[in-house]
């Protein structure tokens, strides 16, 4: 009853500021993107700090010296709404790939837009691989680091979706490194249910892997394998204190 009433109260703050956000994201689309950005975080940084006062769901980051100094490749464990916002806190300005039709949502989809995103349609096949590699190229030499979700949707804890190769291709092309991050986010903030669990989540940020002479395959399977071993480490239940 108590973690349901204070998931109810995250949500009765995060409503309305998202609703402003989104009115104000229409706004400034003439501006430059890094502006944008950085009026459109400020969301991001009060969801999670309001996060962590209604439902008392932390974070803890290991491995932040491995975030290169140059635009990289991000490839990301994908269980929970939430990494999608906090890693906006952890690395540099990003550009994140997205389906196109979270863009089309009242408000958090105009906000969103302001993000400097790179939505694909999930339908078109090698269109949406071409696509999310002439963008993302673009970014990266804008000096963006580029954040992809390999298994492209997300996945209940303790469960293992189907990479796929297109954030190792961009790497390859866009000659930059790639940064593989693993966390237990699903176990406090699960898919497809309101309810916060309070507690801390991990996040693990593996060494950055230089893609020269290596293939696409090769490297999202060194990626996956990392990801996935580090993400069996992490603990799989809520409760555990932060430290």
């Amino acid at each position: 009853m108590w973690t349901t009433l204070r998931s109810t109260l995250f949500y009765l703050g995060v409503i309305p500021v998202t609703i402003v956000f989104g009115l104000v994201g229409i706004m400034i689309l003439p501006l430059p993107r890094l502006w944008r950005y950085f009026v459109i975080t400020r969301w991001s940084r009060f969801a999670i700090w309001w996060l962590r006062i209604t439902c008392g769901l932390g974070w803890r980051v290991t491995g932040s010296e491995h975030i290169p100094d140059r635009p990289s490749v991000i490839l990301c464990k994908h269980q929970s709404a939430w990494e999608t916002i906090t890693l906006q806190m952890i690395f540099p300005p990003q550009s994140q790939v997205l389906k196109k039709e979270l863009l089309h949502l009242p408000f958090f989809g105009w906000g969103l837009a302001s993000l400097n995103p790179i939505a694909i349609d999930r339908k078109a096949g090698a269109k949406a691989l071409r696509h999310l590699l002439v963008e993302g190229k673009r970014r990266i030499e804008a000096g963006w680091f580029v954040l992809i979700f390999p298994e492209g949707t997300r996945v209940p804890v303790g469960q293992h979706g189907r990479y796929t190769s297109g954030g190792a291709a961009l790497a390859l092309q866009a000659g930059c490194p790639i940064v593989p991050v693993a966390h237990n986010a699903g176990v406090f903030w699960p898919r497809n249910t309101m309810r916060k669990q309070a507690g801390v989540i991990d996040v693990v940020i593996g060494p950055a892997l230089d893609p020269t002479g290596r293939s696409a395959a090769q490297l999202m399977n060194e990626v996956e394998a990392w990801i996935e071993a580090r993400c069996a480490e992490l603990p799989r239940h809520a409760g555990h204190s932060e430290s």
